[in-house]
């Protein structure tokens, strides 16, 4: 595994302090908070209009050999909140870079990750983070093909691109500024058929439009009160 990981939670809004508490408590440096919008978990809540709630996205990075110890603060620290209360999830981060530290210090943290990468190699994927980035207003088109092909609920973030306003064109294609950044979590088994269902909408045909990677998730837990 990686010398770091990156820990992500998703929970209601103004719960995040909460978890970042615990967290540090627990052994953490401390985290960012994002305000998110969670969208319905089915197309025919969506077309309805319900199941659209206000997220906390907290993004820790943490040392790997402490990473459990925080994990399990977290969930101590949600037993008491409703079933299904959030979700917590990790990714492997195999370079970090520390404001304020010397080149050849950080240099040496990335280094150590990458060398410790091939451990974690041949872990079993249950499910991985879908990420797509695309002009501001179409992220519910993208979540509705997604849904379709397996997925449940997303979480849309306010983005904006680095280009400036009076760049008129980047490779021939006009920029607009402001972005939605859409977070899925979904089984493994169904992330390339979401994937694909995501590359179909009319929205993302044009060069330019937005943009989608994945990656493989670990440590997934549900937070909350077990049923």
């Amino acid at each position: 595994m990686s010398q770091f990981s990156l820990i992500i939670s998703i929970v209601p809004h103004d719960k995040g302090e909460k978890l970042t508490k615990s967290a540090v408590d627990a052994g953490c440096g401390g985290g960012s908070v994002l305000m998110g919008r969670g969208l319905a978990k089915s197309n025919f809540g969506a077309i309805l209009g319900t199941g659209e709630t206000t997220k906390d996205l907290i993004y820790m990075v943490v040392e790997s050999e402490k990473k459990s110890s925080i994990i399990n603060a977290i969930y101590e620290a949600t037993q008491n909140e409703k079933s299904n209360f959030g979700e917590l999830f990790t990714l492997d981060v195999d370079s970090l870079l520390k404001a304020g530290a010397n080149s050849g210090a950080a240099a040496n943290l990335g280094s150590k990750g990458e060398e410790k990468m091939s451990e974690n190699e041949n872990k079993e994927i249950s499910r991985d983070m879908i990420t797509v980035i695309v002009n501001k207003g179409y992220a519910d088109d993208v979540m509705f093909a997604a849904r379709k092909a397996g997925a449940t609920g997303g979480t849309v973030i306010n983005a904006r691109g680095t280009a400036r306003e009076d760049d008129a064109k980047f490779f021939g294609v006009h920029i607009v500024p402001e972005k939605d950044m859409l977070v899925i979590v979904v089984e493994h088994d169904k992330k390339e058929a979401v994937l694909t269902a995501i590359k179909e909408v009319k929205c993302l045909k044009e060069p330019g439009m937005g943009i989608a990677f994945s990656s493989p998730v670990t440590d997934f837990e549900l937070l909350g009160k077990r049923k």
